[in-house]
């Protein structure tokens, strides 16, 4: 007989389990993914709306001047961003999704502990990809109304509320709390994954017919919503009556199916069992062990999967914001989710103004802006893992975005190389925090042991701390866009004073960990998270 390739080996080293794990993290990567793909096409086609019309008129008479001028300024931009003040219009439209975003971030969370995630996240991304559609549908049938792309805009950014609290309520059920700032930064990339994509698609299309810019990515984003409509599982638990039907034999003379009363965290939970001889073992005891006949079994995670009359509620919004560290972290996260917004929403026509670049060329050297927040991520998941210190790793990256910061307002003086390298710099450290607070802090606080087992509060702690940082992304971009108009130099100055408050936001927590001296690291060898009742 031929030996098992290796690779085979390696595959069927992992269990069912470990599967459906690894499939989940990946899939809800790819769902939030478009979900952000489907955001980044106005930043790229901001240029195209309002284009230099001088630098037209001079290319045209160059080219021909035998020819009379035919390009006038309501010719060469997009009416109503054909004025002097395109760039309050540009801002007011940022402005209109991420207030309408900012509202129902809060409602949101609330509304999905009480849904199916699966069917409210289907339903969001549906919407989200036929709003996306309707803007791009606006070149297509020559729409020159600015109240149609502002109510475009509102109720993209009302539906786009579905995606953050669904997907990281459902990752959140899944890992528990062991390496968590390491496997939400890399999770989290999805953002950054997201902008880059999202350029690259819009660029392609912004010059010849921008429209297209805002369709591909809608339809991308609703086919997404179909798959995850007929995939995603919401909870380890939600696969047990499958199995059952299907492996029968599990339940056999020797293995009895019951249900036994254990209490845990001084509440009493009703959990499926069975009976292996005289011993009774839980079937979330398995998780991370094989399929096979072996007697062993480690307790991984414990899953409420009968609601019992003395099982806690849903958190109520109030009951969430006195969790220790929720208010700190979320007004903390108002600013610095300011600044990574308003370069999600302004580096391209930054870009273009001051390099002079055409719309396709800053679209893609943006990118690398996304490719520095992918590794900002990561590594302020690696090191807050490590230290067991969020607070302090948030302080330490907003302490070092200052000076790039400034920097960055000196672009245009700069050659193509130091450029690249201000880009990934600067999107490392000033979306490591961003990163860090809206996934690994959030899941920490809402499974806080002041909770006391409660853990049905993650969507809503989610949905709070998000939706402050969503009310700085709407001020940010909207800053940015009456700024401009006196020169970037005081949009700067703006994310400047932005990262300095977000900093001192985070300063008594910092000094709480310091003085503590172990922060918030998990137990070492525990990985039990207190899951959300279905």
């Amino acid at each position: 007989m031929a030996p098992v390739p290796p690779g085979i080996r390696f595959l069927a080293s992992f269990n069912r389990d470990q599967w459906y794990r690894a499939f989940t993290f990946s899939l809800t990567f790819l769902l939030y993914t478009s979900f952000h793909l489907s955001r980044k096409p106005i930043s790229i086609v901001k240029s195209e709306l309002h284009k230099n019309c001088s630098a037209l008129n001079e290319l045209s008479t160059a080219s021909s001047s035998q020819l009379p001028n035919l390009h006038t300024a309501a010719e060469c931009s997009w009416k109503p961003f054909d004025k002097s003040n395109y760039k309050q219009l540009l801002g007011a439209m940022d402005y209109s999704f991420l207030c309408a975003y900012a509202v129902g971030m809060f409602l949101s969370g609330i509304i999905g502990e009480r849904l199916p995630i699966r069917l409210y996240l289907t339903f969001g991304m549906l919407m989200s990809g036929l709003f996306t559609c309707l803007f791009g549908l606006g070149y297509i049938y020559s729409i020159h109304s600015l109240g149609f792309y502002i109510f475009v805009q509102v109720a993209n950014g009302l539906v786009q509320t579905t995606g953050w609290p669904s997907v990281v309520t459902c990752i959140g059920n899944w890992f528990g709390k062991g390496r968590r700032g390491l496997i939400m930064g890399i999770w989290n990339s999805h953002t950054s994954v997201g902008n880059i994509l999202g350029s690259l698609i819009a660029g392609y299309w912004v010059s010849s017919n921008w429209g297209l810019s805002f369709i591909v990515p809608g339809l991308i984003i609703a086919a997404m919503g179909i798959i995850c409509f007929l995939f995603l599982i919401e909870h380890p638990n939600d696969l047990r009556s499958i199995h059952a039907v299907q492996n029968p034999a599990r339940c056999s003379n020797n293995q009895k199916l019951t249900k036994n009363w254990n209490g845990t965290n001084g509440h009493k939970q009703l959990y499926h069992s069975y009976k292996q001889g005289d011993k009774y073992e839980n079937w979330d005891t398995e998780l991370l062990l094989p399929q096979d006949n072996s007697s062993v079994s480690v307790p991984v995670q414990q899953v409420v999967v009968v609601k019992s009359e003395s099982e806690p509620s849903a958190i109520s919004f109030m009951g969430a914001l006195r969790i220790p560290g929720v208010i700190e972290f979320s007004l903390c996260l108002l600013f610095a989710k300011l600044v990574s917004y308003t370069f999600l929403f302004w580096l391209p026509l930054y870009i273009t103004k001051t390099a002079h670049l055409d719309a396709k060329k800053a679209g893609d050297l943006s990118t690398l802006f996304d490719v520095g927040g992918i590794v900002g991520g990561i590594l302020a998941g690696v090191i807050s893992d490590k230290l067991g210190k969020r607070a302090t790793t948030c302080a330490v990256m907003l302490l070092l975005a200052a000076p790039i910061l400034y920097g960055f307002s000196m672009i245009s003086e700069f050659g193509l190389g130091p450029t690249i390298g201000m880009l990934l710099v600067c999107g490392g450290l000033v979306n490591g925090p961003y990163a860090l607070i809206t996934t690994a802090v959030a899941a920490d606080l809402g499974t806080h042991k002041s909770l006391k087992g409660n853990a049905r509060a993650l969507s809503t702690v989610t949905a709070i701390i998000d939706g402050t940082g969503s009310v700085g992304a709407a001020i940010g971009p909207l800053l940015a866009g009456v700024l401009s108009s006196q020169g970037w130099d005081q949009v700067f100055y703006m994310l400047m004073a932005a990262d300095f408050l977000a900093l001192l936001l985070l300063l008594r927590l910092v000094m709480k960990e310091l003085t503590s001296g172990n922060g918030v690291k998990p137990r070492s060898g525990s990985t039990t998270v207190e899951m959300k009742e279905h």
